[in-house]
């Protein structure tokens, strides 16, 4: 029983897909399209060096094009701010009077415990302030 060259190709494409499958890294999957490049010239006659400079072409190609445009649109995501950097840059009531010794404030619908960033600024209650940090649970404000 002899196998063709392409089945060869394609099952070494079917080889490079696993770690791909299995690691998340797409530079096996550029190696698998290689490999089917490469059993499509194997199928169509071309001799053993034409398909392995077929695979490496293409293979070598996917990678130098693919990857910087896929690091370009990682690096473009925006950053997502979640839990206490969420609430940073946000605007708060004074509930009780904040001071640098402390007071209360209500930020995104809590209450928290506050101290102004400034210990000689005070805030009375129902003010607007800008929470700037949080430090523990207490929010800095200005």
């Amino acid at each position: 029983m002899d196998i063709d060259a392409w089945v060869w190709w394609l099952i070494g494409a079917v080889g490079l897909g696993i770690p791909l499958v299995l690691t998340a890294m797409p530079e096996f999957g550029m190696f698998a399209v290689g490999a089917v490049v490469a059993a499509v010239v194997a199928a169509l006659g071309g001799g053993i060096v034409a398909q392995v400079l077929v695979f490496v072409a293409v293979s070598v190609a996917l990678v130098a094009v693919v990857r910087p445009i896929a690091a370009r649109h990682r690096g473009d995501r925006p950053q997502l701010a979640t839990g206490m950097d969420a609430l940073k840059g946000r605007q708060a009531v004074v509930l009780e009077r904040v001071d640098g010794a402390g007071g209360r404030i209500k930020l995104a619908g809590e209450i928290w415990s506050a101290r102004a960033l400034d210990e000689d600024q005070s805030f009375d209650p129902g003010q607007q302030v800008d929470v700037v940090d949080i430090d523990g649970a207490t929010a800095v404000v200005m």
